[in-house]
């Protein structure tokens, strides 16, 4: 026999016994004779049959399979199958993540099974082939439960059907849809399609689409397919608005005297200058012993959301409001995030707060926290509150308000915020010490004109007056969280906490950032932390700061929240909770009600229900952090859309096996060069070295190498940004 012909029958043979293994693996309670397999296999030829059953005795030899009766067979039961998380990659492959593994278990695209991506999956890891070999390879055997079911994607309709073609480049199924459940769509509009079933004998899925968003490329369109990628609503449900609306809100004496009426104490609010809600406000007085009266007042979301109403369950299924590059979807209806409960400048409003007494040392020597009713003086943005702390107290400034006219500020307001500013800072040198992490990341904005198109960027700085208020917020906060969580018995509460670094990761950034002459010291977690302040101090203004920056962030573990306190690692608090924010977050709403029902001297609630409302506020605020990232990249590929002429210096901001993203160093717009189009050489992934190296020149891409490029293109529905690679920078 030819030397092709062996290859051949190994082949057949190696393909058969793969198929054995296969079919009874995902049948393991059911037992096959030959003919069955076969079948099963599509063998037809004898040729094939008899290979078949030679190999399902040689397999029952080795004890592989078992014979259960004469001619029948059935797998062994195995310990090789695991519950895991699918995680598709843009090449149609999968790993699956499993907890029970120390690695992920790859899967090639044709042994996924119909899963797709986020599904939580049974996977059979294939035993290993070679006694060296450290990759899992495995088979998905079961999709135990759907990430999600509902898709956006572009139509294309046929005569008496259409599909759906997911925009999601790792939803690798496009989606079938019979003529009568188009519901009005047109060819080529973004639409939301919704799987109802997978007949075993379909190439795709069947669905039903329940939402035209319009054409591709159109503003309102993109925006409101983000939200739909990933379930977040953009309009109210009717009968919640009316809900809402029925709401009485007024201020009514017999309310006012079930709380703590601080209105005649100077209160103002500092926020963002086009901010439509505001949470929280501060109050300021100097008492009698020298000493000072600051509270921190925070709008009374739980006066109005009461637990098992229509309202409620809208806020909690939504669990946080959502930012967007040019809107916010709010958590609550607009009668409330808008006005009813926000501390709008001279409206008196029912408030929740946390009043310390406190030292010339910024020491809390005193603190009460229940229910107020409070009147704001005044708004300031941020902009006028950093004017009056530049101008200092010897000199009263004048200020731009939000209309743009000139106003003096009263000196009694000018030298509150000078002394919180000045208590501020104390706080915030303590934290530090004490092994806060600085975490004050580059925030990128866009100028947008009537019609949301970008005109140009800018960068968000966090100055005094945003770091007074940060301070006070998570006083507040942290001493809230002290106040419940030191409480003998333990009583059931509202966490937010935050892991220590992964010990990979840090050493992971530590290769990094030595290539710009920095280095962390791993000795203990004061050291770390100590090194990881200084290196973010070190790289502020430079040209890798926001790759250093941006890699740092990526070291730390993701806070969420949990009944079962941990502290919070970043702030180097061991208590730590959500207050200060009911309008725009559920936690903080959950917060308010549990510190009241302990005020009042209740038992302890129970755990297994806060716990659960915990996971799905954190499921949520990772959906919004993902739906406002998208915005993000959907403006940037806007704004480079009309910039394709003109060369840009960027930073090499990802390395991975397919090409490079590079970040342009002048307005943080982040793109891609396919390794494909790198012409001048054969180039292969060095995951050690975060590089890419050319096989023939050695020529090396390498994470926070400086590059220079153009835009290659753009595509506004996909959401990609493609660069050019037109050399490296100063060569």
């Amino acid at each position: 026999m030819s030397r092709k012909k062996k290859h051949a029958e190994k082949q057949k043979k190696n393909e058969i016994t793969k198929g054995i293994f296969s079919v009874l693996e995902k049948n393991p309670k059911e037992s096959f004779n030959y003919k069955q397999l076969a079948s099963r296999l599509g063998i037809k030829d004898t040729n094939g049959r008899n290979l078949l059953i030679k190999k399902l005795g040689q397999l029952k030899e080795k004890e592989k399979i078992e014979e259960v009766e004469r001619g029948r067979y059935r797998a062994i039961p195995s310990k090789n199958y695991f519950t895991g998380t699918v995680d598709v990659t843009g090449r149609g492959n999968a790993y699956v993540v499993c907890d029970d593994l120390d690695q992920d278990v790859f899967v090639p695209s044709n042994m996924l099974n119909r899963a797709f991506h986020g599904d939580e999956v049974e996977v059979y890891v294939f035993p290993r082939r070679r006694k060296n070999s450290k990759k899992l390879e495995g088979e998905i055997t079961k999709v135990i439960s759907r990430k999600k079911t509902a898709f956006v994607g572009i139509v294309q309709i046929q005569k008496n059907f259409a599909f759906v073609l997911p925009t999601d480049f790792r939803m690798y199924s496009d989606i079938f849809v019979a003529k009568n459940k188009i519901n009005g769509a047109e060819n080529g509009d973004k639409v939301l399609v919704e799987i109802t079933e997978w007949p075993e004998k379909a190439d795709s899925p069947y669905g039903r689409i329940t939402e035209v968003f319009g054409k591709p490329g159109d503003h309102d369109t993109e925006i409101h397919a983000i939200l739909a990628e990933y379930g977040l609503p953009y309009t109210f449900p009717e009968e919640v608005e009316h809900f809402a609306n029925k709401l009485d809100t007024s201020i009514t004496p017999e309310e006012i005297k079930k709380r703590r009426d601080m209105r005649d104490v100077l209160t103002f609010t500092i926020d963002p200058r086009d901010a439509k809600d505001f949470d929280d406000a501060l109050s300021f007085r100097v008492l009698d012993n020298g000493n000072y009266e600051i509270g921190i007042h925070i709008a009374d979301v739980s006066h109005y959301v009461v637990p098992g109403t229509l309202l409620d369950e809208e806020a909690y299924n939504r669990a946080t409001s959502v930012y967007l590059v040019d809107r916010v979807v709010p958590m609550l209806p607009e009668i409330l995030s808008n006005n009813a409960c926000s501390l709008r400048p001279q409206e008196e409003k029912y408030t929740f707060s946390a009043v310390f007494e406190m030292n010339d040392k910024a020491e809390v020597l005193n603190q009460w926290f229940g229910r107020t009713v409070t009147y704001s003086d005044r708004r300031f943005a941020y902009e006028e509150a950093q004017a009056i702390l530049e101008s200092g107290n010897n000199e009263v400034p004048e200020a731009v308000s939000l209309t743009g006219k000139a106003y003096k500020v009263e000196k009694e307001t000018a030298e509150a915020i000078c002394n919180l500013d000045r208590l501020a800072k104390k706080m915030r040198t303590r934290r530090m010490r004490m092994g806060a992490i600085s975490f004050d990341k580059v925030e990128v904005k866009f100028h947008l004109d009537e019609d949301k198109v970008p005109t140009g960027v800018y960068f968000k700085e966090a100055k005094d007056a945003n770091k007074l208020i940060e301070e006070f917020m998570l006083l507040a906060n942290k001493k809230v969280a002290e106040f419940i969580g030191r409480k003998k018995p333990q009583k059931t509460f509202v966490y937010r906490v935050h892991d220590e670094p992964d010990d990979e990761k840090l050493m992971q950034l530590q290769g990094v950032i030595s290539r710009f002459g920095y280095a962390l010291n791993m000795k203990s977690r004061k050291t770390i932390t100590s090194s990881l302040n200084s290196l973010l101090e070190e790289v502020q203004g430079k040209k890798e700061q926001n790759l250093v920056d941006t890699l740092a962030i990526r070291t730390m573990s993701k806070a969420e929240y949990t009944t079962h306190n941990i502290g919070h690692y970043g702030l180097a608090f061991d208590f730590y909770t959500h207050f200060t924010s009911p309008i725009r977050r559920y936690p903080d709403v959950m917060v308010h009600r549990l510190l009241q029902h302990y005020l009042d001297g209740a038992d302890s609630a129970k755990e297994e229900e806060y716990e659960e409302r915990c996971r799905h506020s954190s499921s949520m605020e990772n959906l919004a952090v993902n739906a406002e990232r998208d915005s993000i990249k959907y403006m940037q590929i806007k704004f480079m859309e009309e910039r394709t002429d003109q060369e840009f210096v960027g930073v090499i901001s990802g390395v991975t096996e397919w090409g490079i993203y590079v970040e342009i160093i002048e307005n943080k717009c982040e793109g891609m060069i396919r390794i494909r189009d790198i012409r001048d050489d054969y180039y292969v992934f060095d995951d050690k070295q975060y590089a890419l190296v050319g096989e023939v020149t050695k020529n090396m891409y390498q994470l926070g190498d400086e590059v220079i490029v153009k835009v290659k293109s753009t595509d506004l529905i996909k959401r990609h940004l493609d660069f050019d690679l037109l050399g490296k920078a100063g060569e």
